[in-house]
């Protein structure tokens, strides 16, 4: 169905679509934005994220033209009260678990923070959204963690229209991957961006008994795909990689699982692939990805092998 709306490009011919003004990031720098077994490389930013990098920028002045023409346009009725609005520009970016969406939100605000240092360009996940377990246990849905019933989204929604339209700060909680629950009393807060990445596996969706929806504030937004058997294998990877560094790690929520067998934490991931992840692939995550204005498709060892771009 993606070649009927989109445009279809292999890497070889999406990268002759470079940017040369793109910023250098070191090796060193590549691998502190690498999600755990995730795979980044500096040919990589060059093919595939400079060009990338090169279109949002284009999207990024025309729609920054068409606020002002629209701001202009009210400011005529009164030249003396005229006001100038910053209307943030918002990248959306879902796929899977496990398939590299930390990996991309993380290069795509190292390279737009470097190439136009003049901006403020800020990243959140939507993990802080999701209820904390002790309310997931009340309401029965610490097993369906990820579903979008999990997630608290009028807040989500209360944030995105207040990015869009107010210059006040907004506090988002927290959330730890290895505590595998929402930090209390932490927060990340917002303020004022020229640019906003907001990633999650539930940032296209459609909440039931809502006027709008999260996308509705996207004005670009990106889908990280791959064959569904390759996510399954990246997030058993990742799943032992987590009990590995939890192994000497009490606090951590995975320090118990991390004394098992290595085929008993094999058969676990498993059956949490089966009865929770792959369900809401399925469900609620790959029916999204035609709401991409662009995909990003992966094949083995998380290359990106072919880039997807909306005709309309």
């Amino acid at each position: 169905m993606l070649n009927q709306y989109y445009s279809y490009y292999p890497r070889e011919q999406w990268a002759q679509f470079q940017a040369q003004d793109l910023a250098l990031i070191s090796p060193q720098q590549l691998s502190q934005l690498v999600s755990l077994e995730d795979q980044l490389s500096p040919l990589d930013v060059q093919e595939v994220y400079g060009p990338l990098l090169h279109y949002i920028e284009a999207d990024y002045r025309y729609l920054s033209a068409y606020n002002q023409a629209k701001q202009d346009f009210f400011n005529q009725q009164d030249p003396l009260q005229k006001q100038v609005v910053k209307v943030p520009f918002l990248i959306g970016i879902s796929g899977s678990v496990a398939v590299g969406k930390s990996t991309t939100a993380r290069l795509l605000h190292k390279l737009l923070s470097q190439t136009f240092p003049q901006r403020k360009v800020d990243l959140i996940t939507t993990d802080g959204f999701l209820f904390p377990n002790e309310v997931l246990e009340q309401k029965g849905l610490l097993k369906r963690k990820g579903f979008p019933e999990s997630y608290d989204m009028p807040l989500l929604l209360e944030f995105m229209a207040h990015v869009k339209t107010k210059a006040s700060p907004f506090p988002i909680p927290l959330y730890s991957h290895d505590r595998y629950n929402i930090v209390k009393g932490e927060y990340q807060v917002i303020e004022n961006p020229d640019i906003l990445i907001v990633e999650g596996i539930n940032v296209f969706q459609l909440p039931s008994n809502q006027q709008i929806y999260v996308s509705d504030f996207f004005d670009f937004s990106i889908y990280i795909d791959a064959p569904t058997e390759l996510i399954y294998q990246w997030f058993v990877d990742r799943f032992l990689v987590h009990l590995q560094m939890a192994k000497d790690d009490p606090s951590s929520y995975y320090y118990q699982m991390s004394q098992w067998s290595k085929q008993a934490a094999i058969d676990y991931a498993k059956e949490v692939w089966t009865t929770i992840n792959l369900p809401n692939l399925i469900q609620h995550i790959k029916p999204t990805r035609s709401r991409a204005d662009l995909v990003l498709h992966k094949s083995d060892n998380h290359y990106i092998d072919s880039v997807y771009v909306r005709k309309y």
